[in-house]
């Protein structure tokens, strides 16, 4: 499997929830995730960021992303994904009772690999942005 065909299967069962057990496959043990987002801040590996966003989906169930561009720079490494995770808030599990209020967050992720699998993760996305959306700030 190709970097760029690992990536997009990561991204694909991150994205849908699949959570660390399918995902880990596509990652070095102890993979880190960076983000400069308030609501990501503790969330230090890419077990830990899986799992943040299988359940974001508890509370957005119909969360699903649009992907815009994916990318793979063969000389660094690495992979990049840019996206819209879109849905809205109408399960429970959230900040706050169900708001009925839809997010429509873009983000990227910058995927670094260090052979055939993911070693680092960056992030990048405006949490305030989308908290305010849902109604959640």
């Amino acid at each position: 499997m190709t970097i760029s065909e690992t990536a997009t299967a990561f991204f694909d069962a991150c994205e849908t929830g699949k959570g660390w057990e399918v995902c880990k496959k596509y990652c070095h043990e102890g993979a880190a995730f960076s983000c400069q987002a308030d609501a990501l801040a503790d969330v230090a590996t890419l077990e830990g960021y899986t799992g943040w966003t299988a359940g974001l989906l508890t509370p957005i169930p119909d969360g699903h992303y649009e992907l815009k561009s994916f990318s793979t720079d063969h000389d660094r490494n690495i992979v990049t994904a840019t996206s819209v995770f879109k849905g809205t808030q109408t399960g429970e599990g959230g900040p706050m009772p169900p708001t009925g209020r839809a997010v429509a967050a873009e983000y990227a992720y910058v995927m670094e690999f260090e052979g055939d699998k993911i070693a680092r993760m960056t992030k990048i996305w405006n949490d305030v942005h989308s908290l305010k959306q849902l109604g959640w700030a």
